[in-house]
């Protein structure tokens, strides 16, 4: 045989065992139905009670896995997350099959004890969501004051009826939706045409002292939305997405932002809401 021709067969049967896979991988292909998906989610019992942490498996479905726990969201197949509600609370699988499709499936979990649950999601969001409005039995609902000196507003103040001239797109009865679904936040006008939706989180590890006094007790932060009348109005109307938690109960919430530089008795702004429940 000539021996170009035994070279080349030598050269192609190499590439062939090089392009050889080493391994065998998953590979996402067809479609499964939700008939089809084998999953669970299982809460750990705490003293023979089921608790609020609940372990998560989709492991080996076939499909891209996501699950909406209602406080969060994971896309691992295999997961330990914490709730943050008592009770019936709807846990919701979301599956990418290969061909581009979705499937969803809910899971209903029974959580009867909470665990290390911040007493701050019960407070914003009541037993799963609760409604806040402008405080009108306060001195003033929004203005401006001394940062670490006043704890309402006490230089520039307005009333709640005023809220109609300073904050037009809601409203002196516009409303404000906390929710632990999504840990959403949205803000309307008083008849719901004008809405606008993001979402929050809170640190109650990030006080603020005056002196040796707290005078801030944590954070609220919020994302793609303000609270009502959630602008800087020295600093062009530019949104706030972050206010110090001057007080939260189950009834008011008072919030503040220092205007950038501020120091003792800089400029800072105020907010006073009440819950509406």
């Amino acid at each position: 045989m000539n021996k170009k021709l035994i070279y080349s067969m030598l050269v192609a049967a190499t590439i062939l065992v090089a392009c050889d896979p080493a391994e065998d991988r998953d590979v996402m292909s067809g479609a499964i139905t939700a008939a089809d998906l084998d999953i669970s989610a299982t809460p750990q019992l705490v003293e023979g009670k089921n608790s609020n942490y609940v372990e998560l498996n989709s492991d080996g479905v076939g499909c891209l896995t996501s699950w909406d726990y209602g406080n969060g969201i994971t896309t691992k197949t295999k997961s330990t997350v914490q709730l943050v509600l008592k009770g019936a609370n709807e846990i919701i699988f979301t599956g990418l099959n290969g061909d581009g499709t979705t499937i969803t499936k809910t899971l209903t979990v029974q959580v009867d004890t909470l665990i290390n649950v911040p007493e701050e999601w019960g407070l914003l969001c009541g037993s799963g969501e609760k409604k806040w409005v402008w405080d009108e039995t306060a001195n003033a609902v929004w203005g401006n004051g001394g940062y670490m000196g006043c704890d309402s507003p006490c230089w520039w103040t307005n009333d709640k009826a005023s809220m109609d001239e300073n904050d037009p797109d809601y409203g002196a009865n516009g409303f404000m939706l906390f929710s632990v679904k999504g840990a959403k936040l949205t803000k309307s006008n008083e008849t719901g045409s004008n809405t606008m939706s993001g979402s929050f989180t809170f640190d109650m590890t990030q006080k603020t002292m005056a002196g040796d006094a707290v005078w801030a007790k944590g954070k609220l932060f919020t994302k793609n939305v303000t609270v009502l009348a959630g602008k800087q109005p020295n600093h062009g109307n530019a949104p706030v997405y972050e206010y110090d938690i001057l007080k939260l109960t189950e009834d008011k919430m008072s919030l503040a932002w220092p205007e950038p530089g501020s120091g003792s008795w800089g400029t800072a702004w105020f907010w006073m809401f009440r819950s509406a429940d």
